[in-house]
């Protein structure tokens, strides 16, 4: 597979992130993990690609996407100070990342909102998602790879996406992919290296941030878990991603990924 490499200079915190562009790839996670251990722990490497052959989200879930339209890319890091168990707090910092760069495209009114686990939304409907994946070293992560899919410029979708939605179809206008990939990769690495740098300190703040920016943060809402659908209200997100609801019986329920889904 022929590829085209560059390097960006961050401005903000000296920082070199090296792009890998592959005009097509089965999935830039996948790629990734294969050649992980090809890369320096110093670098932070991002693989974007024009279209994915085998996208996916959480799960099973499969990720669609239009040629050329949208952005599709994984950033392999190699967390220091943060223990394997809560590699969710990975999850969530790509989350508001994106959150920071989407919210300054778009008008005040449109703010972004982020699902739990992994889907960043709009109203209700979804703009895009993160997975992770990670090596372990122990009781410590050896790397981690975010893959992203987010929707740019794509307007028309397969009617068998549920509820999908563009930025272009938000604002109207059609975006640049190079120079939109490029902020949202800075903002992640230096929200991480603040969790890394201060993880006692600034856990707190991104938990705060991340519980703050929840689609459907406040009030009671349909969910469906295994056994029934119930009206419930978040309590918490534990730093291992657990979910905490409290029905309208006043009873906790706690949820890993996959055991819970919101009724939209």
């Amino acid at each position: 597979m022929r590829y085209s490499t560059s390097s960006w200079h961050s401005h903000l915190s000296h920082i070199t992130l090296h792009f890998i562009h592959l005009p097509e790839t089965d999935s830039t996670n996948l790629w990734l993990r294969n050649h992980a251990d090809e890369f320096s722990s110093e670098e932070f490497t991002v693989v974007w690609t024009d279209h994915q052959t085998a996208g996916r989200g959480c799960g099973t879930n499969i990720w669609e996407s239009a040629s050329g339209e949208n952005l599709l890319f994984s950033v392999l890091c190699h967390p220091k100070n943060i223990p394997a168990i809560q590699q969710f707090l990975l999850l969530e910092t790509m989350a508001l990342a994106i959150k920071d760069i989407l919210d300054r495209t778009l008008p005040h009114d449109k703010e972004i909102k982020i699902k739990w686990p992994n889907d960043i939304y709009w109203h209700d409907s979804k703009l895009g998602g993160t997975l992770t994946e990670c090596a372990l070293n122990g009781q410590n992560m050896r790397w981690c790879i975010i893959g992203t899919g987010l929707n740019i410029n794509q307007t028309v979708f397969s009617s068998q996406l549920h509820n999908p939605v563009s930025l272009a179809q938000i604002t109207g206008k059609h975006l640049e992919l190079s120079p939109l990939l490029h902020r949202i990769c800075e903002a992640f690495i230096l929200r991480l290296q603040h969790l890394e740098n201060e993880l006692d300190t600034f856990i707190d703040q991104l938990q705060e941030e991340y519980m703050s920016a929840l689609f459907r943060r406040h009030g009671f809402h349909p969910f469906h878990d295994a056994h029934e659908t119930f009206e419930a209200e978040i309590v918490s997100i534990a730093p291992d991603g657990t979910l905490t609801l409290r029905d309208k019986q006043q009873r906790l329920r706690n949820y890993k990924f996959k055991e819970i889904s919101f009724k939209i």
